[in-house]
């Protein structure tokens, strides 16, 4: 298991009910998952994982959670979006840098080199996830030396994403700076990014996509298998499947939908996007063969 957090470690550690066995090593502890008898493990990095083997990685809606910096274009160039205490220092404020700072010329410029002129001249704004790209090169490395593959699957953009960080609390959404630490926050994926990064990071391995959710699932026999069970659920079981089908396929607000408003099923076929990163030697990914 990769995860930094302590507190979510026993989480897991909880949830996999595992248990802590005398190892064959001597003075050394194990600790085992009682459910199948599988050695677990936990690191606060990917770096830390052991190599030599195959690694499959699958991100899913990982990528929106990581930090990004905002840049916004001014008549003194491009500053970056930077929060300070409001006028009347009761709550918080978003300011521009008076100068570039170390993420405008680190960052930024990167970013920038990936872009063409045509898309960089109609931007006001851009976002810059610089622990994507780190983490991608990490992740491209990896399975260039071992072998293997990831898959990301988020929502977000085949390009330069501009404005798109949202705070979500209680299912709504709430201004970034409104009651700081108390709101899930998110962006959208810049996925040429990660295309760069990987493809930089190393020549053995292939990036393919992205393509939507939709297209994914639909190379993967989701319709199939929606076609299967339906022929096998009583009425609420096929209502719940179709629900489920739209949510996961679909395209905006279920035309089927004869319940509360409010409740309207929305689809994020299109939303989501999928992107694999492959050694060269796996060939292409079946969903990816188009």
């Amino acid at each position: 298991m990769v995860e930094c957090s302590p507190t979510l470690q026993k989480i897991q550690y909880s949830t996999l009910k595992c248990v802590d066995e005398d190892s064959p090593c001597e003075n050394t502890k194990r600790t085992v998952r009682t459910l199948s008898g599988a050695t677990v493990s936990w690191h606060a990095a990917l770096e830390q994982v052991p190599t030599g083997l195959p690694t499959i990685i699958i991100a899913h809606e990982f990528y929106d959670a990581l930090p990004v910096h905002q840049f916004q274009k001014a008549s003194r160039g491009w500053c970056e979006k930077m929060v300070d205490i409001a006028e009347d220092s009761s709550s918080f404020q978003f300011v521009l840098s008076t100068k570039p700072t170390s993420a405008t010329l680190l960052y930024l410029i990167k970013r920038y080199k990936w872009a063409s002129i045509e898309v960089l001249n109609k931007l006001n704004q851009i976002e810059v996830c610089p622990k994507a790209m780190e983490l991608t090169h990490t992740i491209a490395q990896r399975i260039s030396s071992d072998g293997g593959g990831a898959l990301i699957i988020d929502y977000g953009h085949n390009g330069i994403v501009s404005d798109s960080l949202q705070a979500i609390r209680n299912h709504k959404f709430v201004h970034i700076l409104d009651d700081p630490g108390s709101a899930d926050l998110s962006a959208y994926v810049d996925f040429a990014a990660i295309r760069h990064s990987a493809e930089e990071a190393s020549d053995n391995v292939t990036v393919h996509g992205p393509i939507s959710q939709s297209q994914l699932l639909g190379f993967l026999g989701i319709n199939f298998r929606a076609d299967a069970l339906l022929q096998k659920c009583d009425e609420a079981q096929a209502e719940s499947l179709k629900t489920g089908y739209w949510r996961l396929v679909g395209d905006g607000e279920a035309p089927f939908w004869e319940g509360p408003d409010e409740q309207t099923p929305i689809g994020m076929g299109t939303r989501y996007q999928a992107m694999a990163i492959v050694n060269k030697k796996q060939g292409v990914p079946v969903p990816f063969q188009q």
